[in-house]
């Protein structure tokens, strides 16, 4: 079994569907979804702001099969690679994978792990904090608590990101946060 950290997101077309479909995609590995965030681009490409999810997924996976699993969405929601940190139907990572509680660490091009800027990415973090408090994140320094990671971003990259609702997720799809509360719901 291995447990997975992804991060969606998508500012081209019907946003809030391109990110349901990526909750109904793992609804059977899903164990906490975030709510939805609004944020600017990342990278210095003049596009429309984000809307951003991170979910955390288990199930018997390895690193590579998450992988392949965030691109088949990437394929069906139509997702062009023509600039680098260009706007996107749907962008899905693999920030990080643990398995059998070990986190997997691989300097790999296909498959980097953990995520090489998820440390840096507003995005990312407070989402993920959002489902999972205690959360922790491998970084070349050592393991750190993503709420650390979160205060010593930019005051202006964390304001900058802001809570606009809930991707709907049904009963059988919704997950439990690390606090056994579950989450999902309606927008």
């Amino acid at each position: 079994m291995s447990r997975a950290v992804l991060s969606a997101g998508s500012n081209v077309g019907d946003s809030m569907a391109y990110l349901r479909s990526v909750v109904d995609g793992f609804a059977a590995d899903l164990v906490a979804v975030s709510s939805v965030y609004s944020t600017p681009p990342w990278g210095g490409v003049e596009q429309d702001d984000f809307l951003n999810i991170t979910l955390i997924v288990d199930g018997r996976h390895d690193a590579r099969q998450w992988l392949g699993r965030c691109a088949e969405l990437e394929r069906s929601a139509e997702r062009t690679r023509d600039i680098r940190w260009g706007p996107r139907t749907l962008d899905v990572d693999v920030i990080s994978v643990a398995d059998a509680g070990s986190v997997i660490v691989s300097d790999d091009p296909v498959l980097t792990l953990p995520h090489p800027r998820a440390a840096q990415r507003a995005f990312v973090l407070i989402p993920w904090l959002e489902i999972e408090p205690d959360a922790t994140l491998w970084t070349p320094e050592g393991e750190r608590a993503v709420a650390d990671l979160v205060d010593e971003l930019d005051a202006a990259d964390r304001d900058a990101v802001r809570c606009v609702g809930r991707v709907a997720v049904g009963r059988e799809t919704a997950g439990r946060d690390s606090a056994g509360r579950e989450t999902g719901g309606s927008a």
